[in-house]
């Protein structure tokens, strides 16, 4: 099943060492219908699978390997992406291998990718509200084997501040973690609209991370390039992905 064109990718501008590579699909060019057009990637949103196979062949045409999927469940759960199967239970994973891609799926949620100055490991985390109030980033940030001041984070495209609404209570979470967190909320009739790149920002200072590039984005409010659920609620789902590249590779 051949895809009618070819599929676009953004490449995270960010200072990583150049044997780091990394790449954030969009949702054109590949070959599945409406509501899931096109470049769908996700096998769980209801696209037919041969499709979501053939989209997933023309990605794998850009990587070493096939990436490492994950079943992800808005946790903190982190795994080697060198050590476990497909399809592992988890919102994060890492490699210090070359060749391992590890890749998050989004479609709102924001997904933060990592590697350390050296480019020694990379890391790609899967942050929707839950996870980042939860403390994904944080176990990411433990997991990986170098100090966090040796760390870069990208953002990658989610939900934007004018189009993230939530209730008091998300509001109320966030703040009894971290009073600061109160400045990323604003009013919104009796919502609170959330800024959840200056959420993750905070998290990841808090952590001692601060070399944060990327943000910015709404997947909401940017219909031809990102999927969306929070919009349309049956949708695609777009990959994050980063590995360490083999030399000569």
């Amino acid at each position: 099943m051949p895809c009618a064109t070819v599929a676009d990718f953004l490449i995270p501008d960010w200072p990583a060492p150049a044997h780091v590579r990394a790449l954030q699909t969009l949702r054109t060019g590949g070959c599945s219908p409406a509501p899931w057009a096109s470049f769908n990637l996700g096998d769980h949103v209801g696209d037919d699978p041969a499709r979501v196979a053939t989209n997933r062949a023309e990605l794998r045409r850009q990587l070493p390997a096939e990436p490492l999927w994950l079943r992800q469940v808005h946790g903190t759960a982190v795994v080697d992406a060198g050590h476990v199967l497909q399809a592992a239970t988890a919102d994060a994973s890492f490699s210090v291998e070359q060749g391992k891609v590890c890749a998050v799926m989004t479609a709102d949620c924001l997904p933060v990718l990592f590697c350390d100055r050296a480019g020694t490991v990379v890391a790609a985390a899967h942050a929707g509200w839950r996870g980042l109030l939860d403390g994904i980033l944080e176990c990411t940030i433990a997991a990986l084997p170098v100090v966090p001041g040796e760390l870069l984070a990208w953002l990658g495209p989610a939900i934007g501040p004018e189009r993230f609404e939530v209730g008091g209570e998300v509001r109320a979470a966030f703040v009894a973690h971290d009073a600061q967190a109160a400045g990323s909320f604003r009013p919104h009739g009796d919502k609170w609209l959330a800024d959840i790149y200056s959420l993750a920002r905070q998290r990841l200072q808090a952590a001692g991370v601060t070399n944060i590039h990327g943000g910015g984005q709404c997947t909401v409010s940017d219909a031809e390039r990102y999927f969306s659920y929070r919009r349309d609620g049956v949708t695609g789902r777009m990959a994050t992905l980063i590995w360490l590249e083999a030399p000569g590779g």
